[in-house]
Parts: structure tokens; sequence; C-alpha cells
């Protein structure tokens, strides 16, 4: 479908930029909400269980963090929510009695994560260790069970079902094979797994680049080992779910599949296709590995790969050589941390430390950044490869969208909005790192944390 022409009978354009705007931006808090809170009970854990100072001070440190991001995120997630129903009244208006209660399931986690965020953090000076510990296991819980009921309406709208239709509206719903419909069996791991590396992996960069400055005291080795180590652990196990994902999508969405791998015609022994722009028929600048896609799918070279000529123009994607490029970075980036993990896997092996190289510390410098620019990536596939589609082959984007205007008026209060409270973030986060570097006592004074005066070798 010609976007531009949609857009002027029904907004779709200016409506989908809003909606990437803003998901684009909550998408990384969601991912540290999820996750985030696990590496602070991590810390937390290491440090009652070994009594261990530094990572006692990392876990208080990183909670004051963590009730930075819950807010900025409930304030963003709060936008994208009024965003259904404003965006897309279409969808909201057929569908909404389908997706009701994955999103309610999700209301009820958000508020148990916020009301015991706000007991894990006024609980530093009130509850003994272990009771404190175990008060922010709900934070963890409640983030990964909300996540999967998001991901939930995300992957019946990828592949719908469980409810019956009568006369152009919905007589009846099956709860829960919406909410774990089969798109739902990949796409939960799949994402729950990147928020863990995306967690992970940015606050190993933050103490990372502490290091390549010359900081190499143990507080900076434990906060880098503390989000390094889990989020190298869970690679291999997103590359798998993403091999399987794919494989998956080949069959259940087979025209997202042929743009994300240039399959322009059905057939057999497809190569793949690494890099490389398609343009009027014509692939420039990648390199093409004969047969691979095929055994990739098939686990053969004569495996059949359905090709975008099976659908008319108006169905495919649109932009695919930016559908390709967006699943080649994925996965290159997933292949380059699973790399650093297993470099620093078989030094630890072999030598029982970490790798000195700098060049491994700038890997894991640029390990936070590469996760969420490969998850952001993700989600460029899955939404834009499901284009001209917001439920898939039930519902177009242009039926959705709002006829309404003033779109980008609400699309440039957006943006500004997003700048403000992205800086506000920043400053807050620098603000409390300048604090930390001054190690103020008050931080240590928990019942059972570091005894009570200036803290030695800690940073931030």
């Amino acid at each position: 479908m010609n976007l531009l022409a949609a857009s002027a009978s029904g907004g779709v354009v200016p409506a989908r930029a809003q909606m990437a705007t803003t998901l684009g931006f909550h998408i990384i808090l969601a991912c540290l909400g999820i996750a985030f809170p696990t590496i602070v009970l991590l810390a937390e854990y290491v440090g009652l269980r070994r009594r261990d100072e530094t990572a006692l001070v990392l876990a208080r440190r990183w909670s004051q963090v963590m009730g930075v991001l819950v807010a900025v995120g409930a304030v963003t997630g709060t936008v994208l929510s009024f965003e259904m129903g404003l965006l897309w009244p279409g969808l909201m208006r057929q569908y909404g009695a389908v997706l009701g209660f994955p999103f309610g399931v999700e209301g009820v986690f958000f508020f148990l994560e916020a009301i015991f965020t706000a007991i894990y953090l006024y609980g530093w000076r009130r509850l003994s260790g272990w009771a404190h510990w175990w008060s922010g296991v709900p934070i963890a819980l409640s983030g990964i069970f909300g996540a999967m009921s998001v991901i939930a309406v995300n992957s019946w709208m990828n592949q719908p079902g469980g409810f019956t239709q009568s006369g152009g509206r919905i007589t009846s719903v099956n709860a829960w094979q919406v909410y774990f419909n089969h798109a739902a069996s990949y796409e939960m791991p799949h994402m729950i797994l990147a928020a863990y590396m995306v967690s992970g992996f940015t606050v190993a960069a933050v103490y990372a680049v502490g290091i390549l400055r010359g900081r190499r005291d143990r507080y900076h080795y434990a906060g880098f080992a503390l989000g390094f180590v889990p989020a190298a652990i869970l690679t291999p196990f997103q590359i798998f779910v993403g091999d399987t994902a794919a494989r998956a999508i080949a069959s259940d969405q087979p025209v997202k599949f042929a743009s994300m791998e240039y399959v322009a015609q059905t057939s057999r022994h497809v190569p793949e296709w690494l890099g490389g722009v398609y343009v009027n028929g014509r692939i420039y600048g990648g390199v093409k590995i004969p047969y691979l896609d095929s055994l990739l799918v098939g686990f053969g070279p004569g495996t059949q790969v359905t090709g975008w000529d099976t659908v008319p123009p108006a169905d495919r994607p649109p932009v695919v050589w930016l559908l390709h490029l967006c699943f080649d970075v994925m996965v290159g980036l997933g292949f380059l941390l699973l790399l650093a993990g297993l470099w620093a896997l078989i030094v630890w092996w072999r030598r029982h430390r970490l790798p000195r190289p700098r060049l491994f510390w700038w890997l894991g410098a640029v390990s936070g950044l590469a996760a969420i620019v490969a998850m952001e990536c993700g989600w460029v596939v899955t939404e834009v490869g499901r284009q001209p589609w917001v439920v898939y082959q039930l519902q177009t984007t242009a039926e959705a969208a709002t006829t309404n205007g003033g779109v980008l008026t609400s699309l440039s209060l957006i943006l500004v909005l997003y700048a403000v409270l992205g800086t506000a973030t920043i400053v807050i986060l620098r603000m409390l790192a300048r604090r930390w570097r001054r190690a103020e006592v008050s931080e240590a004074e928990v019942p059972y944390g570091p005894a009570a005066g200036p803290l030695n070798q800690v940073g931030s």
C-alpha cells in the first residue's frame, strides 16, 4: 500500500510516526523495567550471601536508578496507552473486546510493580536483609509477567485467534487462546531475553567505560561482572530463540519473511543475502551465500521458500531494504555480543579473571548500545514486516488509523515531551553519579549494609 496516499484519508503516516516515536523511546525503559530489578536483586543477593560490601553498595545505588526509570517509564507507558485509542480507534473499536484481557492483566502487574518498588526503596533502612531482598522479588516477577501481557497483544496482532466473529462483531472470546496465541510461543521469550540483554549489557557498558578511563578498582569490576555475566549467559539462548522465531515466521507470515530475506519469487535453493539494498529488482552491495536461506528454513538446500510474489504489491511490506537491513543488524549485533561473552568465558576458564586487552573493554563499552540497537531493529522487523496489516490478514493499518486531524500537532508535542523526559532522566542519573563519586556516608547506613563511614575505592 502507498502509505502517503493512505495518509491523505486517514493520517496513517503521522499516526505510525507518533507510535514509532513513543514505542521506540518507551521500549528501552520497558526493557530496563523488565530486567534491571533482577540485576539489582542479584547484586543484593551476592552482598548478603557473601557479606560483600561492594555488591551491597551497588545494589543500593542501582535501586535508586531503578526508581527513576520506573517513574519515567510510567509516564511514557501511559502515553502509549492513550495512543492505542486515540491513534488506532478502528483497532480498538473492532477488537477491543479481544485485547481487553491481556491489557487488563498488564495493568495489574504494573500496579504490583509500582507498589513493591516503593516498598523496596523505602525498606533499605526498615527491613532486615533477607526480608528486604524478598520484597524486591515481586518487582522482578511483575516486570516479566507484565511484559508477557503486552507481548501477548503484539503477538496476537501477528497471529490473531481465540475469538468468533459474526456480522462484523465479536461474539465470543477465549481469553487464554488470545493470551497464549501461536506467535506468543516465540515472541514472549524473544522479547524477555532481549530485555535482560539490554539491561545487563547496558549496566556492564557503564562500568566498562569507567575501567577504560582508569578506574580499575573492585567496585567497577564487580559492577561490570554483575551486568555482563547474566547477559552473556543468555545471549546464546536468545540466538536459538531468534532462529526458531525466524522459521516460524517463514511459515506463519511468509511475506514478512520473504521481505526480511530478499525472496522475491517462491523457489528452492534460495540464497542468503548479507546486507545489500534491494532496488527495482536488483540487490546492490550484498554478499550472496548460495542455498543458505533454504537450509536455515527447512534444514535442507532444497527447501521451498515463499516469495513476496504470492501477494499483490498492496499486501507487501513497504521499504523492503529497511526490513532486511534491520534484520541483518539485529543478527549481526547478536553474534558480536556472543563473541564478547565467549571471549570472557575462555579467559575466565583458563586464568580465572576477565580479559585484559583494551579491545575487550571497548566491546564491553559498546555492548549496551549494541543490545539496544539490536532490540530496536527487532521491533522494526516485527512491526514494519506486518504492514499493511495491523491485525494480520484481518484489518489494515489504514482501517485502524484515526481519521481525525491534529495528529501532526500531537506528534510535535510528543517529540518535545520525550526530549524533556530524556534530558531530565540523563541529568538526574548524572547527578546521582556525581553524588556516588563523593561516596556520601548516608548511602551506607543500612542495618545489614556497609559499615558507616567513607567507602574505600568506590566511584561511579
